[in-house]
């Protein structure tokens, strides 16, 4: 759950009123994608109290599958966000004491018919720790032997792991049963346990593993490597109202994009957009852009160059 300052701008602080948001990671990109109007679920725990009552009905207002979402007694409780809308200085103040989501289970994983999905959409966040991280690296093999497409977002967020070397070990493991990676360039850093040299070697060697990497680089763009080649793209300039949001409607509409058969690059273009238009409106979830909107935004702005 996501708590704004309200009206965009105000300090947390200051705020005499929040407005609410379906929030986290996963919650966002799968709002984007049911934006555009693709079959999804959410597979997560959330507690049986009123902020995870909540993230479930505002699952059911996106049409976000919640088949695959247990509800936990006990102390656990749903993450919560108190954050801003402002481009500067932007306070974020993350609640996740005991998080539910972190309670995912093998017998969760087990349950799910990977086969029947097109693909399985993870993010960092849910490697940071046990039972999550093991259940979790599960799925990824379940979704794989199913023919089901894997995708990673590395979304490295170092106050959720005990050490960056634990962080590495894991990602790597995650890494070898993806087939798209998608990171900035301090996550594959990380993950390469070097500099950013380092990382860009480890996110160009994917491609030899019949992998596709996205190394993202923020004011500069993006480099895409895969097994069809490389390439370079760059950012749509926008007056930005706050810095959160851009990478979860990237993976959207990347993944949108590609289930609607487009090629990479195009795919990378719309999430381009995608993290552009985010970023420039109120919210997260409420901002992800729905095809329409998407390409009305695209027939206003020129292809950015790399």
């Amino acid at each position: 759950m996501d708590l704004y300052a309200d009206p965009p701008g105000t300090e947390a602080e200051h705020a005499a009123r929040f407005s609410t948001a379906l929030g986290g990671s996963s919650g966002n990109i799968a709002a984007g994608l049911a934006r555009h109007g693709l079959a999804v679920s959410l597979l997560s725990c959330v507690s049986d109290d009123a902020i995870g009552r909540f993230v479930l009905n505002e699952l059911t207002k996106y049409g976000i599958g919640s088949e695959h979402v247990r509800v936990l007694s006990g102390e656990s409780r749903t993450s919560l966000a108190v954050t801003e809308t402002r481009i500067e200085n932007t306070q974020n103040t993350l609640y996740r004491n005991n998080a539910s989501d972190l309670l995912l289970s093998e017998e969760q994983v087990l349950a799910v018919p990977f086969g029947d999905f097109d693909a399985l959409i993870l993010t960092g966040t849910a490697l940071a720790a046990n039972p999550s991280r093991e259940a979790t690296l599960r799925a990824m093999e379940h979704a794989r032997r199913a023919g089901t497409l894997v995708v990673i977002d590395l979304d490295y967020r170092p106050y959720s792991w005990p050490s960056a070397h634990e962080a590495a070990a894991t990602y790597r493991a995650a890494i070898e049963a993806a087939d798209i990676v998608v990171g900035n360039d301090d996550e594959f850093a990380v993950v390469a346990n070097g500099t950013h040299d380092d990382g860009l070697n480890l996110a160009r060697s994917l491609s030899t593993a019949d992998k596709t990497a996205i190394y993202k680089m923020g004011e500069r763009g993006s480099l895409v490597f895969s097994s069809e080649g490389s390439f370079e793209t760059g950012i749509f300039a926008v007056e930005a109202l706050k810095p959160m949001g851009a990478g979860d409607a990237f993976m959207a509409s990347l993944m949108a994009s590609l289930a609607a058969e487009l090629s990479l690059k195009e795919a990378i273009l719309r999430g381009s957009a995608a993290a552009a238009m985010v970023v420039s409106k109120f919210g997260c979830a409420p901002a992800m852009p729905t095809p329409a909107e998407l390409d009305a935004f695209l027939s206003r702005h020129s292809a950015p160059q790399s």
